[in-house]
């Protein structure tokens, strides 16, 4: 009997494979009442903190039901229904001043604490859901009665956040408020980081915008938030968060840039897809040049982002991981929500994992969360947050759809273009 070889995915077909797989996350193991995002989900226990879901995860859900309806993984009836339900409780959960908390209780909206003085209202996460809103209601507004009513639906859920009331009247705009706390938690959403998203929803807003001024002194710290610094030949030309000679973690290359096309995007400090591809480059060469000589980091494994980690000790916990933070962990989200920026790359680690390592490293959600080859370790794990990328970067890597629905919805232009970017991409 003569055994067949099965034939070699190709990049498209690889990156469909993989879309799918993490559609799972956010499909088949999404809330049972409010169909958001659970926060995370262990493959050794599947019941793990089963009601605690996730504003942002829930946003980038959203995306990849989007995605999902669109390559025909799920049907158009299905997809929109489930939208309909996580829209419907949205509606009705806990907010505060116009803005969901971090995480949720999936079955009656209350406030989780995210951290003892964390349980009000999270504006980049909230941003990180209302970026997605708008494409949910660009890619339905012009659909049957039933789908126009789940894009207006979309539309007041995030006409409703109160972005400038979250200014505290400075030229800032502050992480969160708390009813119990207030402003105790004292973070200002400084870049560079991955609240830029904030900023831009907050100046879109035709119900509750900021003013220019709180983008150029708040976000871009008066200029303060250019870098003449370096790494690995490769200008990093944005301080990263008050770290003007190191690079952060990659999720802040991604998060925000899910929506905002970063291909000829420009505003009074730089080039954004500079930035994004500097950013990624540099945290590329890291783990080819692999300067802590970690075991199994090359060309082909590669990638620094927050993620579940190990550390030297053998504990287990989280961490950001970046160039002055490396534990010798790679997740898989960071190389594989790269792709438009870094296709080659990317691609490379993507036949590595389903192709070399699938035994070992792809669980039925698609990726684990993290894994390191030098510990002999791995999570078999997933974080809403981490799967919930890189469906919709591949996405903006084959067809554009994110970038092309929130970049041409009307306020988006127009809270840009109020704040001094242009968009070659886009003309405006």
């Amino acid at each position: 009997m003569v055994v067949e070889e099965v034939p070699m995915l190709s990049d498209i077909e690889l990156i469909e494979k993989a879309q799918e797989d993490v559609l799972g996350y956010f499909w088949n193991y999404a809330h049972p009442s409010s169909k958001l995002a659970r926060e995370r989900l262990h493959e050794d226990n599947l019941s793990f903190e089963e009601n605690i879901v996730t504003t942002a995860g829930s946003g980038f859900g959203f995306l990849n039901i989007l995605l999902g309806i669109e390559n025909q993984y799920i049907s158009r009836t299905e997809g929109v229904q489930h939208l309909e339900t996580a829209l419907s409780f949205l509606e009705t959960a806990d907010r505060f001043h116009g803005a969901w908390p971090h995480w949720m209780d999936g079955i009656n909206g209350q406030t989780i604490p995210f951290s003892p003085l964390d349980n009000g209202g999270d504006l980049v996460e909230t941003a990180f859901l209302c970026q997605a809103l708008i494409c949910i209601r660009e890619y339905f507004k012009n659909g049957s009665i039933q789908e126009q009513e789940l894009a207006q639906k979309a539309d007041a859920l995030w006409k409703g956040v109160e972005w400038n009331w979250y200014t505290k009247g400075e030229n800032v705009l502050y992480w969160h408020w708390s009813p119990d706390f207030e402003w105790q938690l004292n973070l200002p959403i400084t870049g560079y980081n991955e609240g830029l998203i904030a900023y831009v929803m907050a100046a879109s807003s035709p119900t509750h915008s900021i003013t220019p001024d709180v983008y150029h002194n708040g976000w871009a710290r008066n200029g303060g938030i250019l870098s003449g610094a370096s790494q690995y030949d490769i200008p990093v030309i944005f301080n990263h968060n008050g770290a003007p000679h190191n690079v952060g973690p990659l999720f802040w290359a991604q998060y925000s840039f899910l929506t905002l096309d970063p291909r000829g995007l420009t505003d009074n400090y730089a080039n954004y897809w500079d930035v994004v591809k500097n950013h990624t480059q540099i945290i590329y060469q890291h783990s080819v040049q692999n300067p802590n000589e970690f075991e199994g980091y090359n060309e082909k494994c590669w990638g620094l982002t927050a993620s579940y980690s190990r550390n030297s000790d053998g504990s287990t916990g989280y961490a950001a991981h970046q160039p002055n933070n490396d534990k010798g962990v790679i997740t898989p989200t960071a190389a594989l929500s790269s792709i438009p920026y870094t296709p080659d790359e990317s691609l490379k680690f993507l036949h590595y994992l389903y192709e070399d390592m699938q035994d070992e490293y792809i669980g039925i959600v698609g990726p684990y969360d993290a894994f390191s080859i030098h510990y002999q370790w791995k999570t078999p794990r997933y974080l809403a947050i981490d799967q919930g990328t890189i469906g919709p970067m591949m996405e903006n890597y084959k067809t554009q759809l994110f970038w092309n629905l929130f970049m041409n919805a009307p306020e988006i232009k127009q809270g840009l273009t109020d704040l001094d970017f242009s968009s070659a991409q886009h003309g405006f």
